[in-house]
């Protein structure tokens, strides 16, 4: 299988630690984010993987390089010129992701260890177009799960949004946060290509204005795991104390 890594995000919530380098290679208990992730995604049989770059995007080819790609194959999509935000990321992966499988997204800034080979498993059981982690989380985002699991809408709750506008929650919707990795079917690219004008795109709209054409899934694993999102810098010291005295990031 293959798999993307987002790691052009410039990081602005974790300055100073950013001033000078991607977010992608700021360190969690001594480990460098991105290396985490590889490894996390090699112990799950991925030997091919892309990462995006932007920010300080030079410093993550010479990390990789002096690490030897981690002895797997690793293609770089370079937004130096141009950040392409998610939606427009994951589409100018195609020349590399392209084919019969399905494809592992993974932000470089989620550290966690629930068991990948179970969401793959049910993506294809349930023959989906794209699949997405969530959980019931504390936040403002929300998406709308109905009780097959299937992504209906999104609501912003301290703005009152809803998106698609016109759609009406049921009693039976749960409302959960996504969780920064997902699962695409290669047929989404054709979908992508001829949803935005615009190179540059977030991949939420997306999923929120195809949920009713494209079969779009919630997954919430069934076994205890952890999860952080290493977005600031109070994050990390929480994350070191939570997880990496314990984590098994190759699980």
């Amino acid at each position: 299988m293959k798999a993307m890594i987002f790691a052009a995000g410039l990081g602005t919530r974790l300055r100073p630690l950013t001033n000078d380098r991607p977010k992608a290679l700021v360190k969690v208990g001594g480990v460098v984010m991105l290396e985490r992730v590889i490894n996390r995604l090699k112990g799950h049989g991925i030997d091919e993987i892309v990462i995006n770059i932007h920010h300080f995007g030079e410093k993550i080819i010479d990390f990789l390089k002096e690490n030897n790609n981690f002895g797997i194959n690793i293609h770089i999509s370079d937004e130096r010129d141009l950040l392409l935000d998610t939606g427009g990321g994951i589409l100018k992966t195609k020349e590399w992701l392209d084919g019969n499988e399905p494809i592992i997204i993974h932000n470089a800034d989620i550290l966690t260890d629930f068991d990948l080979h179970k969401m793959v498993k049910q993506h294809i059981e349930n023959d989906a177009d794209a699949t997405l982690l969530v959980a019931d989380r504390k936040t403002a985002r929300y998406f709308y799960i109905d009780d097959t699991n299937r992504l209906r809408g999104w609501t912003n709750i301290s703005t009152g949004e809803v998106k698609p506008a016109n759609y009406i929650a049921n009693d039976t919707d749960k409302l959960r946060a996504f969780g920064g990795v997902h699962i695409v079917s290669p047929a989404i690219f054709n979908e992508l290509k001829s949803y935005s004008n615009e190179p540059k795109f977030s991949i939420t709209p997306f999923y929120i204005d195809k949920c009713n054409d494209l079969k779009i899934m919630g997954y919430t694993p069934t076994e205890d795991y952890k999860w952080h999102d290493i977005g600031k810098i109070e994050s990390i010291a929480i994350a070191e104390k939570e997880f990496c005295d314990n984590i098994n990031i190759n699980t």
